[in-house]
């Protein structure tokens, strides 16, 4: 079960931008959190602001009891968060959803993230190493600018391919050029993992596809108190044998998806269900 504690702020690290490294102590989170997992956060431990914000987790250190969130100063609690010095408190519900599914043995993890995104892969790509496993993350955005933890990534068992739009940085174009480049040469089986803006992930999901390759997204829609009461963060998610999609709640059955069970904008039913009607059908 999730904890719900009054957290106290350990490190703020500001990266520029409007970045920041908050590091806060939650033994709970520190100890029990996987790749791909959040927590419901915010500043102080009065009513405002009044709802907490989903963060990712980045990293957790369990001998330190505390765990590190990627935060964007954009808006009043991102803001709030942001302001604060350490020994300040948060009120901190974690850990919280569904995280990534390891590859199996002998698989390469192909990480997809789009600017803020990157936050869950830090944390996944240390899981991999510990297990023996190797990951590549593609990590891009339309400027240098966009890649603030790009110097913060490397030796935690990535392999950092940046790319950004305008050229600055890395592969130019698309997060998505350089992953499709590596597939088209690579010699290894390989699942696709996927966070960042939802065109993004949905061009991942369309490759994964195209190529046969199982693929996750970490879907993020708004979210109002993180274990499925409020209703606010559903997508529609349709399996193969479901002849109708349902909403479900990102939070509690998410935020990791598998990216063939996602209705995306503009489709009327599932990857998965499509694939599985067209092979019912074949065997009619």
């Amino acid at each position: 079960m999730p904890a719900n504690r009054v957290a106290p702020l350990v490190d703020r690290e500001a990266l520029g931008r409007a970045y920041f490294l908050l590091t806060f102590r939650h033994p709970e989170t520190a100890r029990d959190a996987r790749s791909g997992q959040f927590v419901m956060i915010k500043a102080g431990v009065c009513a405002e602001p009044p709802l907490r914000r989903p963060f990712s987790i980045l990293s957790v250190d369990a001998a330190r009891e505390t765990f590190t969130l990627f935060v964007k100063a954009i808006g009043q609690g991102s803001r709030a968060l942001c302001a604060m010095e350490p020994g300040d408190v948060a009120q901190c519900l974690g850990p919280l959803g569904r995280p990534f599914t390891p590859p199996p043995a002998g698989e390469e993890a192909l990480l997809v993230a789009g600017g803020y995104g990157v936050a869950p892969f830090r944390f996944l790509g240390e899981e991999l190493r510990r297990t023996g496993g190797t990951a590549r993350l593609f990590y891009g955005g339309r400027t240098a600018d966009d890649l603030p933890l790009l110097d913060r990534l490397g030796g935690g068992g990535l392999t950092l391919v940046p790319a950004t739009e305008d050229g600055s940085l890395g592969e130019r174009g698309r997060v998505t050029v350089p992953l499709e480049a590596h597939l088209d040469v690579a010699t290894r089986p390989a699942r696709l993992y996927a966070c960042g803006p939802d065109a993004m992930m949905h061009a991942v999901a369309r490759i994964a596809a195209a190529r046969g390759l199982a693929a996750e997204v970490s879907l993020d829609p708004w979210m109002g108190c993180g274990i499925g009461t409020c209703l606010a963060c559903v997508v529609r998610v349709q399996g193969e044998d479901e002849p109708h999609w349902r909403y479900r709640c990102a939070c509690t059955e998410g935020p990791v998806f598998d990216s063939a069970r996602v209705v995306w904008p503009g489709e009327e039913d599932s990857r998965a269900r499509r694939a599985g009607a067209g092979a019912e059908e074949g065997r009619r």
